[in-house]
């Protein structure tokens, strides 16, 4: 009989959870467990690496409540939870610790809303397993009797009175705005109110009839649409942590059911880390102490987990676990080094997806782990290794392999918390506006103005004002006549005179010079197109098929549009010249990468030109780690390297053994070859001198060349320049992003040393950039007198690249806790757990360059905090002041383009299309000059102009958003606006079904606002520019002989009577109410449905009868003499 095998290969852990199952084997658990259920306490020590969460998981799997887990670093909880959730196989729920003191959070804090939430969950539901780190448990909670003094249940069918509610949720901290967005918000609009509770993951929309509830739904706060149905919601305000009564806050430990277990994870470091957060914090009232948090906490049956074993007379279990030393990161040692760390023992690897399982498969293949049998490989996450010695087996994350860092984004829905609105909709009373036809006017509002006096005609109007007072009503059917002023000059632009031929004449000078311009970017476009280049392959490779899907994160829908637009341009014969335009943080980097790997995979050098050392030695790093499964060599020139190298690395290069080449403008240097450059990658072009540039021109017109801006251009632009630009505009913030809290202040000790602390309790970093070398050591030093606590590092661009490049991996590595830097930090440097910038002397800084520079924090899951500040007692210039205030006032994601207009505004540069084009833009604003450069791009290839949908509906009704319909002026503008833009009967539909979500019931108001929007889309396809009625008549004014015979010729013989070349009459019926009118416009212009075609085999249907008129019998004649008199006498609009 053969030797059985020690170990069973059906008990071998081929996934996490199987882990879970294999710990509890260990000497000494099971008595662990049984003191634990007998209510005593325990511990667990030799739980190195994610050993702890291991053993935290197979603890839950014993506990009859839940298991409240401790952990002393605020920053390794999220970590710790990710881990703990693969071992356990459930979700787990974490405590968020306030970073700022808890009486100081707003109605929309995303952390009270999430310790709300928790207490709730405990409340409703009790989760199985909680992870907090030992700050978050020292912060109060409300008690169950506060949460519900602060919570109200609203159900569907019962009477409420909605005036008491409002004055409820207003008096308990909710704020009340037009549109709810955030978490703390509501708004009441007609019999519809908007709640978005703290501890709802998402807003709810009640719909009152009356005083009774109709429905409930929940609503994306993005779209504002809505997303199902509830029966009943509990809607809980802030006003739990701001109870003054003595039971009102508590401590978690309270919620707890019974059954439940507490594990502390190294005790010692627990209580150190809650003595450096009282430490830090100026306000202790209503904190509890480490002592009190621990007593609290060892009431319930407790275990220690301690890495180290320490004595302790509670029933110990000691795991035989070792830790696992760094991997080198080199594909050519990692199996090897695998292989010895393993030390004959099986290996878990978790990897991050399926492609990455693919991968690592490929790469091990024919390594002695695989023949043996070693080896298995996994999906799911360990964020560090540990080697299980009694079962012989090696756990550990891809991610320790290759060197890469552990980024863990949340995969929760995206929660937008701001909606993209066209800037040029945000429209104040005062602001400039352009009227195409007019000129330049002053904005003045809307005005509900009545057309006919009794009779019922009224619509709502935009007021413009024009030089010497002129006052212009624009019907809204007609908003798109105007636009916001956005132009380039120091002053505003004189008002424009009505009924002058100036604006003529303006509007033609700039169009002459945009078909120049746009006639000089078509014959480069033409130039390129007719130079030979290199084709790569069309179809994506295995390797680039597995790179791509081994990107840890989801692609943004842009992302993956600019991929493809890229590899549609690199498999042309033509050489590619596509610009990636993208606000900073918003994936440019992965875009580059793709490609950078595409045209090496094809056997092509690749070089990437970046503006500084830092921004190469950051690429350098992420191009190394998210390649390191393949055998590409990356190579980095810059300062930080010595001269021998460099000059061996140029020397590989000109030999064709380098495939990927990053580095400054040494790059552009004479002394730089390749032996097959395919592709050219430069990092903010704008930032290289004039040299460089011409360099880069005269390779442009043979090697592939992608260029990086983080200066994104507007979408208007954008459509301007298709098809003689290559551009690829990246708009979508990646899904856990948040708008970075930004401030303008001067210099102020105490509120530096707060938002100092404020990020070093939530284990973070922080960057303070002052621009001057010479005293920068000085800064440095009266920080650290703030902070004496914090760990602070000096770089600057006047160090040795030895030097620099030590502080700069210091901090990567979190070897201190502030960088006091110059500007050398602008481009590109990315550490996600940097959250908190202050820009000193910040009147000093372009608007773009402040952009870019608080860009460098919000990378990750955390709020981010900007300060700018400026000097005591300094004076600050009126454009520094606007610079400042922009910055202040577009916070939100992707508020980029909206700088770059902003920019625009302020220092009068037409940066996008070169200086000469700004005294353009300034003269006729920038929308204006956008649609007259596409009119030209179109016109010269040979598109034709885009056609303008423009018609005229004249019906004696009131047709408007009424104001208690919709409140707020700014929506209801952008309302109309989108209204003005419909161009099929779906979108109409779903317009029309948004408002009814948004807004309830349409009134009569809207709905003839959007019976007039449904009539032009009809109108639009005849060429019918007007509707009106004239006596017994509906009057149609066409454009186009030939669309008005067919329209005839669908209806009885004299429905339709073509009185001249401009206009038809249609009899009426006898009901001539206006809604009776418009019933017979639509039935009149709507086009016919095609019959459905005989199946095979089957009769031909009879020819259908004639329709019935949409009038009455045709036996009256147009009275043409009146017509024609009248016509002379209709009103315009």
């Amino acid at each position: 009989m053969p030797d059985v095998p020690a170990r069973s290969t059906a008990a071998e852990p081929r996934g996490l959870t199987d882990l879970t199952r294999l710990i509890q084997r260990s000497d000494g658990f099971s008595e662990v467990l049984a003191a634990l259920k007998n209510g005593r306490g325990a511990t667990i020590d030799g739980a190195w690496g994610s050993a702890a969460p291991l053993a935290s998981a197979a603890l839950s799997w014993h506990a009859s409540g839940s298991l409240l887990v401790v952990i002393p670093h605020v920053g390794d909880v999220d970590d710790f939870a990710g881990d703990l959730a693969a071992f356990a196989g459930v979700p787990v729920e974490t405590l968020p610790a306030w970073d700022r003191p808890p009486g100081e959070s707003k109605p929309g804090d995303e952390i009270l809303a999430r310790r709300l939430r928790v207490a709730r969950r405990f409340l409703d539901d009790p989760p199985r397993i909680v992870a907090a780190s030992m700050q978050a448990l020292m912060q109060p909670v409300p008690t169950p009797a506060a949460l519900g003094r602060a919570s109200r249940v609203v159900t569907v069918g019962e009477a409420v009175a909605v005036e008491g509610l409002i004055a409820w949720l207003g008096g308990r901290g909710m704020a009340r705005v037009e549109v709810v967005e955030v978490a703390g918000e509501f708004s009441l609009r007609g019999g519809i109110l908007d709640v978005f509770p703290p501890d709802r993951p998402e807003p709810v929309r009640i719909e009152f009839f009356g005083d009774d509830v109709e429905s409930i739904r929940p609503f994306d706060p993005e779209s504002q649409r809505s997303l199902g149905a509830l029966e009943s919601v509990s809607l809980t305000t802030p006003s739990a942590i701001a109870d003054h009564a003595p039971d009102a806050l508590g401590h978690l430990a309270d919620y707890l059911p019974g059954g439940s277990w507490v594990a502390l994870v190294e005790p010692e470091d627990l209580k150190e880390q809650g003595g450096h957060y009282l430490a830090r914090v100026e306000r202790r009232r209503g904190l509890f102490t480490v002592e009190g948090t621990f007593r609290r906490l060892t009431e319930r049956p407790s275990i220690a987990l301690s890495a180290v074993a320490s004595a302790s007379l509670e029933t110990t279990c000691r795991l035989r676990v070792e830790s696992v030393e760094r991997f080198s990161g080199e594909l050519s040692k990692v199996k090897a080094e695998l292989d010895s760390a393993s030390a004959g023992h099986r290996v878990l690897i978790a990897c991050h997806n399926a492609a990455e399982i693919e991968r690592l498969g490929e790469v091990f293949a024919g390594t002695d782990l695989v023949r043996e049998g070693r080896l298995e490989l996994t999906t799911g996450r360990v964020r560090s290794g540990f080697h299980l010695i009694d079962a012989g087996l090696l756990v550990i994350g891809d991610h320790e392999l290759f060197d890469r860092t552990e980024v863990r984004r949340s995969t929760g829905r995206r929660r937008y918390e701001t909606r993209a609105i066209d800037s040029f909709l945000d429209l104040n009373e005062g602001d400039l506006v352009v009227h195409i036809n007019h000129g330049i006017a002053r904005y003045r509002g809307l005005q509900l103005v009545d057309k006919e006096k009794g009779l019922g005609y009224a619509e709502e109007q935009l007021v413009l004002e024009f030089a010497e007072g002129t006052k212009l009503y624009i019907p809204v059917a007609k908003i798109d006549l105007v636009q916001k002023y956005v132009g380039g000059g120091k002053a505003d632009p004189p008002l424009s005179k009505i009924g002058s031929s100036s604006w003529e004449k303006r509007k033609k000078r700039v169009a002459e010079a945009v078909v120049d311009l746009a006639q000089d970017l078509i014959d480069l476009q033409a130039q390129r197109a007719s130079k030979p280049g290199i084709a790569f392959p069309e179809g994506d490779s295995h390797w680039l098929t597995e790179f791509e899907a081994a990107f840890p994160y989801q692609e943004t829908p842009d992302q993956l549009s600019a991929i493809e637009s890229i590899k549609r341009d690199m498999a042309q014969p033509r050489p590619m010249d596509r610009l990636i335009c993208g606000d900073v943080g918003y994936g440019k980097t992965e875009v580059a990468m793709r490609a950078a790997f595409k045209a090496a995979d094809a056997g092509k050098q690749v070089a990437v030109l970046v503006p500084t050392t830092v921004l190469a030695e950051q690429h350098h790093r992420t191009f190394t780690r998210r390649m390191a499964e393949f055998p590409f060599r990356i190579e980095v020139v810059n300062r930080f390297r010595p001269r021998g190298e460099i000059r061996q690395v140029l020397k590989d290069a000109a030999a064709g053994t380098v495939d990927i080449l990053i580095g400054t403008h040494r790059l552009v240097q004479k002394d730089v070859a390749f032996k097959d450059l395919g592709l050219i990658v430069i990092d903010e072009e704008q930032r290289f001198g004039v040299e460089d540039k011409e360099w880069l021109k005269s390779l442009r017109a043979t090697v592939d060349i992608l260029t990086l801006s983080a200066t994104p251009i507007p979408r208007t632009l954008h459509m301007a320049l298709l098809g003689i630009r290559d551009i690829s505009n990246l708009e979508t913030p990646p899904p856990d992003r948040k708008a970075i809290e930004t401030r303008i202040t001067r210099w102020d000790d105490r509120m530096i040393r707060q938002a100092i602390q404020r990020e070093l309790n939530r284990d973070g970093q922080i960057y303070f950039v002052h621009n001057k070398v010479f005293d920068i050591q000085s800064v440095a030093d009266r920080i650290q007198a703030l902070v004496p606590e914090a760990r602070i590092l000096v770089g600057h661009g006047q160090m040795t690249g030895e030097q620099l490049e030590k502080a700069m991996m210091s901090f990567v590595r979190h070897e201190a806790d502030i960088l006091v830097a110059t500007t050398i930090i602008e481009s590109g440097l990315d550490i996600p757990n940097a959250n908190t910038i202050f820009i000193h002397e910040a009147d000093r800084y372009g608007l773009a360059d402040l952009h870019q520079l608080r860009g460098r924090v919000g990378r990750f899951k955390h709020r981010a905090y900007a300060y700018m500040i400026l000097e005591e007692s300094k004076a600050v210039t009126p454009n520094a002041v606007r610079r400042l205030k922009a910055i202040e006032e577009f916070t939100d994601l992707g508020a980029g383009f909206k700088i770059a207009l902003r920019d625009l505004e302020i220092r009068g540069a037409g940066n996008i299309l070169g200086a000469e084009q700004s005294g353009h833009i300034e003269a006729v604003g920038y929308e204006l000059y956008c649609s007259l450069l596409e009119g030209a791009v179109r016109s010269l290839t040979g598109k034709g102009e885009r056609p303008r949908y423009d018609c005229s509906i004249e019906l004696s009704w009131r047709a408007y958003l009424p104001a208690d319909y919709v409140p707020s002026h700014k929506l209801k503008v952008e309302l109309y606006r989108r209204a003005g833009r419909l161009r099929s009967p779906e979108r109409l539909a779903d317009f029309r079904r948004e408002l009814a979500d948004r807004f309830g019931p349409l009134p009569p108001p809207a709905d003839h606002l959007l019976a007039e929007a449904e009539l032009r889309i009809l109108a639009e396809h005849w060429m019918v520019p007007r509707l009106h009625v004239e006596d017994e008549f509906l009057v149609l004014t066409y454009r186009n002989a030939r669309r008005i015979e067919a329209l005839a010729r669908l209806h009885p013989a004299g429905a339709v009577r073509v009185v001249d070349d401009k206009t038809a009459y249609v009899p009426l019926d006898e009901d001539r109410s206006p809604d009776a009118i418009a019933r017979l416009a639509r039935g009149l212009l709507s086009p016919p449905k095609p019959s459905p075609a005989p199946a095979e085999g089957e009769a031909k249907p009879d020819p259908p009868a004639k329709a019935p008129a949409p009038g009455p019998t045709p036996d009256r004649a147009v009275p043409v003499s009146r017509g024609l008199a009248g016509r002379s006498g209709r009103r315009r609009p």
